[in-house]
């Protein structure tokens, strides 16, 4: 681990038109967030949570990227470094009041939850630290459009040299998330550049209580392939000499870097929060003293780079800009409440319409539900080089070369047996036994346009993503306004009546997800139903979480030939299985053939018989 200081001799090196440009931001994202207050106290806008402090290492790294280029997934704080990246003033107030031309979001979340299409700033949530997952995902699509030619062909942005840019607090690095990240980000060598802003509190917790030593880049810098800078975050000089190296490291495609950059929070945490309340005023007059707002100045006028005239009228020009921004916000409508369940699934794309629905060719000899699902994630992959399948054990051999000498694992059903032979380790892998990370990076994935069809090796261990399904994956196109979209697919096996399972191998949760707005859920009855639910859920442009009934994966009452690459069945059509008049059973997955067995024992002579209907449910709220 290296750390950066000399900031007078860093100064000299860098131009007056630098340092001059770096003020002006700085001090505009000071003025934004000091208006954003006022506005919350006059019940103008919804919340205000400040990135006061963080200034200034926000604007060094966004001065290294490429808006429209990289890929970006800043936190709350990071409002110079959106500034500075080309949002304008304006653009952040239609958020502070909710209009409906907020480009983040459309008035749908609060402030500071950054998004921009055209910048490539990915729509943020309010989960602390949800977004790296996504970020290192973002980062995978990279490295995949690079190994997979055609896939790149077909990508709407993508640069050899692009990085993706993710930032978080100081408290956000004790999330799980934030570990699986760095796992899978240093294993993999991705591009990916972490700034861990830590102004010593995530709200009041200090970091000698939140970190281990007090220091995160004192715990990552022995991580494989992780360039690991700490500088003084306040410190204009030292931030932009550490986000340069950084940023020369990562696009050499050397591996990740991490920037620990140590600001300030002169600030409460938020309008809800009093830090005088666990601060001592010692404390605060410390962090007033390393405002970097205050340090910039100072340095310009060291250096003599401008005079206090010069000073006055780069502020009043900002002060200008921001009053005309607010007053033209304030003038503008909200989103209509009556929009309020626009964009929970994509507005394109229908899998309950007709064109999803289309009939089978049959060929061969009856397969089992494992043979029609594996058959129809080679036709999916075969007919578009986006799909790519990852999780735990998927693969045949991790290490390719010693393929030709096993004969594969491909799942622990062995539903993606030879997938990797056939397409190569690009794009059938193995990845670490983590359920978020697999979830959260097949999200980023498909924010890039790839199509994950990822594995959660048993339902009973989904609950790891939950955190990534229920707040982040069926939430991005929405809360985004359809900017964003993530549509991947999650296979599972499910259910019980496998000896052995005992409560650990048996569990039936789609109750709670069916729940979940943004959320397709599917479960098949039967092979054929499998083969064409699978398909349809590929096609799709929705998240899907596909239920894979474990004890149907080998039954031979459901076996079917296989019916053609382009079988699919719309989600939410049912299928009579048999007719009765007396009573209708609607039930799906393992109980379909358990209800017919039912409705076919010996009845009373005057009874006319049970009705049995399959539902291929896919929830739609």
């Amino acid at each position: 681990m290296s750390t950066v200081t000399n900031h007078e001799v860093k100064a000299a090196r860098l131009s007056k038109e630098l340092l001059v440009d770096a003020y002006r931001m700085v001090y505009m994202s000071r003025r934004v967030d000091d208006k954003e207050i006022q506005l919350k106290r006059q019940n103008r806008a919804f919340f205000q949570i400040n990135g006061v402090g963080h200034e200034t290492i926000g604007v060094a790294a966004a001065l290294h990227l490429k808006p429209g280029y990289d890929w970006f997934y800043p936190y709350y704080r990071d409002r110079a470094l959106c500034l500075q990246l080309g949002m304008t003033p304006y653009e952040m107030f239609l958020g502070s009041v909710g209009a409906k031309d907020d480009p983040a979001s459309a008035g749908r979340q609060m402030p500071s939850h950054w998004g921009h299409k055209k910048l490539h700033i990915v729509s943020q949530s309010s989960p602390t630290g949800t977004q790296i997952l996504q970020a290192v995902g973002a980062a995978e699509a990279t490295q995949y459009f690079s190994l997979v030619k055609e896939a790149a062909e077909l990508a709407t942005s993508f640069h050899a040299d692009e990085l993706v840019y993710v930032s978080l607090g100081d408290g956000a690095s004790s999330e799980g998330e934030f570990w699986e990240s760095l796992n899978w980000a240093c294993a993999r060598k991705l591009p990916v550049l972490y700034v861990v802003e830590d102004n010593g509190y995530a709200i009041s917790v200090p970091v000698d209580v939140q970190t281990a030593g007090g220091s995160i880049s004192g715990l990552v810098k022995d991580f494989p392939h992780l360039l690991t800078l700490e500088c003084d975050g306040t410190d204009f000089p030292e931030s932009y000499e550490a986000a340069g190296k950084a940023v020369e490291y990562v696009r050499r495609g050397q591996g990740p870097a991490l920037i620990h950059a140590h600001v300030v929070r002169p600030y409460s945490h938020s309008l809800s929060d009093d830090e005088r309340l666990y601060k001592s005023e010692e404390v605060r007059q410390r962090e007033a003293h390393r405002d970097p707002l205050r340090r910039l100045a100072d340095l310009l006028r060291q250096e003599r780079l401008v005079s206090e005239k010069e000073l006055k009228e780069i502020e009043a020009s900002v002060d200008h800009e921001i009053r005309e921004a607010v007053d033209q916000a304030l003038g503008l409508e909200p989103e209509s409440s009556a929009t309020i369940m626009r964009y929970l699934y994509s507005p394109s794309v229908d899998p309950t319409s007709e064109q999803f629905d289309q009939p089978p060719t049959f060929h061969g000899e009856p397969k089992t539900m494992v043979d029609l699902i594996n058959a129809a994630l080679r036709d999916e992959m075969a007919r578009d080089p986006r799909v790519v399948v990852f999780g735990e054990d998927v693969a045949d051999c991790s290490h390719e070369d010693e393929l030709a000498k096993v004969k594969g694992k491909g799942g622990v059903f062995k539903v993606t047996h030879g997938l990797q032979r056939q397409f190569g380790g690009a794009r059938c892998y193995n990845t670490q036994l983590a359920e978020a990370s697999i979830v959260g990076r097949a999200m980023g994935m498909a924010t890039r346009g790839l199509k994950p069809v990822v594995e959660i090796q048993f339902f009973d261990y989904i609950w790891p993503a939950m955190m990534q399904i229920r707040d982040e994956l069926i939430t991005l196109r929405w809360r985004s306004a359809n900017t964003f979209s993530c549509p991947i697919v999650i296979r599972a096996p499910s259910g019980g009546y496998l000896a052995g399972g005992a409560i650990y191998h048996s569990q039936s949760g789609e109750c709670i997800f069916t729940h979940l707005p943004g959320l397709r859920v599917v479960m098949p009855a039967t092979a054929l139903d499998a083969n064409g639910l699978l398909r349809t859920a590929i096609r799709c442009d929705d998240p899907v979480l596909f239920l894979e009934p474990k004890h149907l994966y080998r039954q031979t009452h459901n076996r079917s030939p296989y019916p053609g690459s382009d079988y699919m069945i719309p989600f939410g059509k049912a299928r009579l299985v048999r007719e009765g008049a007396d009573l209708t059973i609607i039930t799906h997955g393992s109980l379909v053939v358990r209800a017919v067995a039912a409705a076919t024992r010996p009845r009373k002579p005057r009874a006319r018989g049970l009705k049995v209907v399959s539902a291929m449910p896919a929830s739609r709220q």
